[in-house]
């Protein structure tokens, strides 16, 4: 087989892999908070020369060349996937149980089955026995939860507030504060669904007298659709391209080769 289908087909693999990411982030574009992923794209031979200190064989030797394949080693390929955290645009809710953070190293810390996680939706709601939760049902952490272990509770007649510190009061009072997080290596974070974000707890910190915290209003997703949808046509139109490299090697130029074969045959 030539040594071009492997590419062609290499490269039309990373264009399936970048639809996936385009796709979800035009899927999310009314999703609160949502940010958008996007992808690096290199070849074999970069993404080589970045580790090859780390592995165990020496670099040109007869070991390590049982490894390599040079006809392919220009095959472009997602070398990295990450999430952009620029902060979407603010918007007025009205809704007093909705929260907009306005820096975007800050997140709202939440529990869940699965552990504690980040979260930068602040579209909150409060649950059957007045605790303050996520539209999933997550319970939303307090400032002081690590010492306590407490949740943020209001009484169902309770006028309630929240300053831009993240500071709660009910009726006036002062009851509780959002536990602000602010993550040391926004890298680390790993996105699970559900706009939450799992992370190592010595990875954040708690922010106060952040003033960020703007109550009625919610942040809503990063997604440019124009963009998104500039790079959804451009990749189809390089899976198209790769699928017409694909057709003339498989079938022209084995074609042809198989008849020159046969002339020279006879």
């Amino acid at each position: 087989m030539q040594n071009g289908y492997y590419s062609a087909t290499g490269a039309m693999v990373t264009q399936f892999n970048r639809l996936d990411v385009i796709s979800n982030n035009l899927a999310n574009i009314n999703t609160p908070a949502f940010k958008r992923d996007d992808v690096v794209i290199g070849d074999f031979s970069r993404i080589y020369q970045e580790v090859r200190d780390e592995l165990p064989l020496r670099n040109h030797t007869r070991d390590a060349a049982k490894f390599l394949n040079r006809s392919i080693d220009r095959v472009p390929q997602v070398s990295l996937e990450y999430t952009n955290f620029t902060q979407g645009a603010i918007k007025e809710s009205s809704n007093p149980l909705d929260f907009a953070l306005k820096r975007d190293d800050l997140f709202f810390l939440v529990e869940t089955p699965q552990g504690i996680r980040l979260t930068q939706n602040g579209s909150f709601t409060l649950n059957n026995e007045g605790r303050l939760v996520t539209k999933e049902g997550y319970a939303v952490l307090p400032a002081n939860h690590f010492q306590n272990q407490g949740y943020i509770d209001f009484d169902p007649d309770a006028q309630i507030s929240v300053d831009n510190n993240g500071n709660i009061y009910a009726d006036g009072n002062i009851v509780n504060a959002f536990y602000l997080a602010q993550p040391i290596e926004p890298r680390m974070l790993t996105k699970e669904g559900d706009n939450l974000y799992k992370s190592d707890l010595e990875n954040f910190r708690l922010v106060q007298d952040a003033d960020a915290v703007a109550q009625g209003f919610l942040e809503v997703s990063n997604v440019n659709p124009v963009r998104e949808m500039v790079g959804l046509i451009e990749a189809q139109r390089l899976v198209e391209m790769y699928q017409k490299v694909m057709t003339s090697h498989m079938d022209d130029l084995n074609n042809e080769a198989i008849s020159k074969l046969a002339n020279t045959s006879v």
